[in-house]
C-alpha cells in the first residue's frame, strides 16, 4: 500500500466490486477513459480480472484510490509499464478534493524510486481542464512528444504529453 496522510492506493478486491459500479457508471468516466460502458456488476467483475492479469504479466499496476481514514474507493489510479504512462479517474462524488492530485503524486514518486521509471507520461485531452490542474498540481509539465490520436467508443481525439521526470534526471 502507498499511502500520505490523506490517500491510501492499494489493490482492488472482491468487496470493492459493487463500489467499483458506483465510482465508473458515470458519464465523464465513460467519456474520456476506456472503461466499459455502462459499467455494471458484470464489467466490474472484468475489469477486476484484468487488473489481476495485467500486474501478473508485469504489464500494468492498477490500485485503488481510498482515503486513508476509512479504505473506500474512491477512484483507480494505474501505471501502465510498457509506456510508463499513469491514468486516474476519481468517482463524481469525490472530485474536488484534491484525491486525484494525491494519488498522481504518490504513484509518480513510487514509480521514480521503486520502479525505476526516469520519466513518466500523463495523456490529456486539452479541454480537460480538471486533468490538467491535477498534472500541473502534481509537478507534470507539457511534454514535446506529439499528441496521441486515440479511438474509443465512437470518439476521436487527441491526448496531449504531459512529463514528470526523476529528480535528479533529465528535464
Amino acid at each position: 500500500m502507498l499511502e500520505d496522510t490523506v490517500v491510501a492506493l492499494r489493490p482492488w478486491t472482491e468487496d470493492d466490486l459493487p463500489q467499483m459500479v458506483r465510482l465508473f457508471h458515470d458519464p465523464e468516466i465513460a467519456f474520456r477513459t476506456p472503461v466499459a460502458a455502462p459499467f455494471d456488476a458484470q464489467a466490474a467483475r472484468a475489469h477486476l480480472e484484468m487488473v489481476r492479469r495485467a500486474r501478473k504479466a508485469g504489464d500494468r499496476l492498477c490500485l485503488a484510490i481510498t482515503a486513508a481514514e476509512d479504505d473506500v474507493p474512491r477512484g483507480e489510479i494505474m501505471v501502465n509499464l510498457r509506456d510508463d504512462s499513469i491514468g486516474y479517474a476519481v468517482g463524481p462524488a469525490y472530485r474536488g478534493h484534491g484525491l486525484a492530485a494525491r494519488a498522481v503524486r504518490l504513484l509518480t514518486a513510487y514509480a521514480h524510486e521503486v520502479l525505476a521509471r526516469p520519466r513518466l507520461h500523463l495523456w490529456i485531452e486539452a479541454d480537460n481542464a480538471a486533468s490538467t490542474g491535477v498534472a500541473r498540481s502534481a509537478g507534470y509539465r507539457p511534454g514535446d512528444a506529439e499528441a496521441m490520436v486515440v479511438e474509443d467508443k465512437g470518439r476521436r481525439y487527441a491526448l496531449l504529453p504531459w512529463v514528470h521526470d526523476r529528480p535528479g534526471g533529465p528535464a
